[in-house]
């Protein structure tokens, strides 16, 4: 498994994949957040608040995550390496797992320069540091649970088509609906609605940003991310 992470994680680098992500992730967040003059604009909310750049990174995850994952099996079944793999001594397990590891390891990478937010939220606050760590560490905590939800489903949607930019769509459509697919159908319904809410990836994300590390998302994360990770093992299996 650790010679699988290190091939993933080495080959992000050895391409423009892992310059690209981390550069546009950052600069999509730095543009909202510092220039453009809109409602996420920190400078201009009037209080010292990180909350916007939390509302912001599930979105751009949304995206940069299934370009990160697209590559995984889609390249691997299309060059025909995928049975090469499969005669080393490895199980079905320890491939998925590794591709899953190194490619987490890249949006942690991707998330470290983003506490430089924190540190020039907690400067602008008045007085300084007035600022909430509780909520702050419990979303942190929330985007590393969302992106191993997203990394586990770019990885399923991989082992679906040889085409890699098929494999991105159909990893931004099903991510997109587990995270607000629910919410828009939960306003069709009335008194069911907080319960149609729950099955959604959102939800759960809201839940861990106030600050309150809920057994019942850790567990909903964890058991999200290993069913698309258990179907990924399934179709590899099949190959």
């Amino acid at each position: 498994m650790i010679a699988i992470l290190k091939k993933e994680f080495n080959s992000y680098f050895a391409s423009p994949i892992a310059y690209l992500v981390i550069g546009v992730f950052l600069l999509i967040n730095g543009l909202f957040l510092w220039f453009f003059k809109d409602d996420f604009n920190i400078l201009n909310a009037g209080f010292a608040d990180i909350n916007p750049f939390f509302f912001l990174a599930p979105w751009v995850f949304l995206f940069l995550i299934p370009a990160i994952t697209m590559k995984s099996f889609a390249d691997e079944f299309n060059s025909g390496t995928i049975e090469l793999l499969k005669t080393k001594p490895l199980s079905d397990w320890q491939i998925v797992i590794g591709k899953f590891i190194a490619s987490l390891l890249l949006v942690l990478i991707a998330l470290i320069p983003t506490l430089t937010y924190v540190y020039t939220v907690y400067q602008l606050g008045n007085p300084v540091g007035n600022i909430d760590f509780g909520s702050t560490i419990g979303s942190y905590i929330g985007l590393l649970f969302l992106a191993a939800t997203y990394t586990s489903i770019g990885l399923f949607t991989s082992t679906l088509s040889k085409n890699q930019i098929v494999a991105f769509i159909l990893g931004v459509f099903i991510t997109f609906f587990l995270f607000y697919g629910f919410d828009a159908i939960s306003n069709s319904f009335g008194n069911n609605a907080i319960a149609i809410k729950k099955i959604g990836i959102n939800e759960h994300f809201k839940s861990i940003s106030r600050g309150v590390i809920d057994t019942r998302d850790i567990l909903y994360f964890v058991s999200v991310s290993f069913f698309f990770l258990f179907i990924t093992k399934t179709r590899l299996d099949n190959e």
